[in-house]
């Protein structure tokens, strides 16, 4: 059976290629002298094609075909498919986002419609108070959705690109047992674990589940590693008909050296000492590494009354911590060969509350069906953050010598406290007519007090914006499988810090227009979207033209363009999953004269991500699978450095299979070993792009 909003299968599900859970692509049922159908899935959308997305992302709960915004969704069993190991490898298969531009320095980089969003990740609808810090762990997501332009009216505080929330695998009332194991190349190893069992034999929606990691690797670079360790236990309780209560916790354990790129000059610009080897390491191995930590405990609570109205509240409760230490890159010295180093030393102790409640109903007035939703959501965020720079001696680069003696301050050069809580009303109503015209309202108000301690100095600063947000967007169905929309919102996000006369800064804002068209086939087997945009930010801060280390609140910011998406599960069992996105940016206004017009870091023009797979269904060859994609971006210019990071095509491929109770799949990613560069940080630093991974996993149904 399937759970409700599934689409029942009947057939085993492909070999992930790398990864250790897997889904079925095409509802086919093998003749009975074949390999037997192994048990169900109870996913909300089990398949590559996702018909929803998650209450906690959109608010709504409505259908993506009925939804008037751009929202794109990554099921488990897509990511499986393509074999993705974090949320950065993840996101390059979405329409609009561009990721891993600064290379492999321990968290998740990406941006949104030409903004960077890696401060907007949310799990299960909620703010995740670390995310600028600690990666995510993706084996723990059912779904990684993605909410394109503002925001602010469903979660508040949200950069205007868009936002991330990763939705956590639930337990189910079936016992499963699975044991992976995945082994590649640079020192890859990787353990996982996903247990579930009911708590009651006769039935009931209590149960458990427990998810854990232990993972393992090097990198291309010399002396660069990372290591992981998470957990996170889930409980259901059966509370009745009426009531769901799933406790949700987690913990992760972090260790790693930050990979920083290599100079411009011996990588993508000449020298004349010639190249660079790639897999250089231009820090200190014995200054490092970095130490993460993340705990979290929460609740996601769902009762309906007998009135008709629906109570939903999410809460988690986080503390983190990381302690860091790494070396930075200055410029080159006059010989070309000699890097110029700082080093740092960086103490990030976090905790944060977030509680989201709303009351939902549906009803009808006249001709017109109402889904009526009121809301309060409530977060405080307190991060202290020390910081101490230590001079590190150059390094040659043409013949590199580690060891030389690092010298750090006995104290912080900076040590602030940030404390940040924001309170948040918003009222929403979805409004159809006829099962044609769908007309969505939203609005929020937002009131936060955001205050900077400095602990050096005993100053203590404190602003209390507040902001009105909302959203408009209008829909109709032409037919069952075509329905234009167009919508508009703005966004509300607070800048810390304050300008040379002591001045804080008021919150960047963000405005958007969007228009669009949603596809879908009969029976919900392929998804389309195209989408047009036009977003604007302003406020954004930018250098102060007459007080070096100061900045003013001038700059203006603009991204244009048109997106593209098609997920689809088609006869014979193959699937299709394509994205293409054109991009026009640029900075309108800028105290630095010579960056206006530019257009914004690390935003081609052009990308591409495609893959097609197929799976076998009969013959000797019935049980395998195969994918193959590719992923192509235009060259990416910025404002923040000078040289044009060339364009580049990579591709991939994977084979699988599938046995009753084991299946195991081989990942190549970067199938021809291409040389290219992931984006540009600064005119010191050009972060190189990921070679050649090779990846075999296999997983065990106990």
């Amino acid at each position: 059976m399937a759970a409700a909003g599934a689409r029942a299968q009947t057939e085993a599900p492909p070999a992930a290629p790398a990864s250790p859970a897997s889904a079925a692509h095409a509802p086919q049922t093998p003749p009975e002298s074949e390999l037997p159908p192994v048990r169900v899935r109870a996913a909300a959308d089990s398949g590559i094609v996702a018909t929803k997305a998650a209450a906690s992302t959109t608010k709504s709960g409505a259908p993506l075909f009925e939804t008037p915004q751009s929202v794109s969704v990554l099921t488990r069993a897509q990511m499986d498919e393509r074999g993705v190991q974090s949320l950065t490898d993840a996101l390059q298969g979405v329409a609009g986002v561009v990721s891993g531009n600064y290379g492999r320095r321990g968290w998740d980089d990406f941006i949104i419609r030409g903004v960077r969003a890696t401060e907007s990740v949310y799990l299960d609808g909620l703010k995740q108070g670390s995310d600028t810090w600690i990666a995510q762990e993706l084996f723990g997501a059912e779904s990684v959705e993605v909410l394109k332009g503002p925001a602010s009216v469903n979660f508040g505080l949200v950069q205007p690109g868009g936002m991330v929330n990763l939705v956590s695998k639930r337990p189910r009332a079936e016992s499963f047992s699975e044991v992976g194991f995945t082994l590649g190349n640079y020192g890859m190893k990787q353990a996982t674990v996903d247990l579930g069992r009911p708590l009651s034999p006769e039935g009931g929606k209590a149960a458990w589940r427990l998810n854990a990691l232990v993972s393992d690797s090097d990198d291309p670079t010399q002396h660069v590693y990372f290591k992981k360790r998470w957990l996170a236990p889930s409980l259901t309780l059966d509370l009745g008909p009426d009531t769901d209560l799933t406790l949700l916790t987690s913990y992760q354990n972090r260790e790693y050296i930050r990979q920083q790129g290599l100079s411009p000059y011996g990588t993508l610009l000449d020298n004349p000492n010639g190249k660079l080897d790639r897999s250089l390491f231009a820090g200190e191995p014995g200054f490092g590494p970095y130490r993460a930590w993340a705990a979290s405990v929460g609740w996601a609570l769902e009762h309906r009354f007998a009135s008709g109205w629906t109570l939903r509240q999410n809460v988690r409760a986080q503390r983190f911590d990381v302690d860091g230490l790494a070396v930075f890159h200055n410029a080159l010295r006059a010989d070309n060969r000699t890097q110029a180093r700082t080093g740092r030393v960086q103490d990030i102790p976090g905790h944060s509350l977030m509680a989201d409640q709303n009351l939902q109903r549906d009803f009808t007035t006249g001709p017109l069906q109402h889904s009526l939703m009121a809301g309060l959501d409530l977060r405080r965020d307190i991060i202290r953050l020390a910081s101490s720079t230590c001079t590190v001696p150059a390094l040659d680069l043409y013949n590199p010598v580690y060891g030389a003696p690092i010298n750090c301050p006995a104290t912080p050069n900076a040590d602030d406290t940030s404390n940040i809580v924001d309170v948040g009303l918003y009222l929403r109503d979805r409004i159809r007519l006829q099962d044609k015209l769908t007309l969505s309202l939203a609005a929020r108000h937002d009131r936060v007090r955001n205050t900077t301690t400095n602990h050096l100095t005993g100053a203590e600063l404190s602003q209390r914006p507040s902001k009105t947000t909302g959203n408009a967007g209008l829909m109709y169905q032409v037919t069952p499988g075509v329905a234009p929309y167009a919508s508009v919102a703005n966004s509300f996000y607070p800048v810390e810090g304050t300008n040379f006369d002591g001045q804080q800064f008021t919150p960047e804002t963000g405005q958007q227009v969007e228009v669009g068209v949603k596809l879908q086939s009969d029976g919900g087997r392929v998804q389309g979207a195209l989408a047009v945009y036009d977003l604007k930010r302003r406020n954004v801060t930018t250098a102060d033209p007459v007080n070096t280390g100061f900045s003013v609140q001038t700059g203006e910011q603009r991204a244009k363009g048109f997106e593209a998406e098609l997920n689809a599960e088609l006869d014979g069992g193959w699937t299709l999953s394509a994205a293409y996105t054109y991009s026009d940016t640029e900075v309108t206004q800028d105290n630095t004269a010579a960056r206006v017009g530019k257009r914004l870091d690390n935003v081609p023009r052009h990308a591409v991500n495609a893959q097609v797979g197929h799976r076998f269904t009969g013959g000797l060859l019935h049980g395998w699978s195969a994918t193959a994609g590719l992923r192509h971006e235009s060259d990416k210019r910025g404002y923040s450095f000078d040289y044009v990071v060339p364009a580049y095509t990579v591709f991939d491929a994977g084979l699988g299979y599938q046995a009753r109770h084991w299946r195991a799949g081989l990942t190549v990613k970067n199938l021809f070993d291409k040389d290219y560069y992931a984006g540009g940080l600064n005119n010191n630093v050009l972060p190189l792009g990921t070679p050649r991974q090779v990846l075999v996993n296999v997983v065990f149904e106990l």
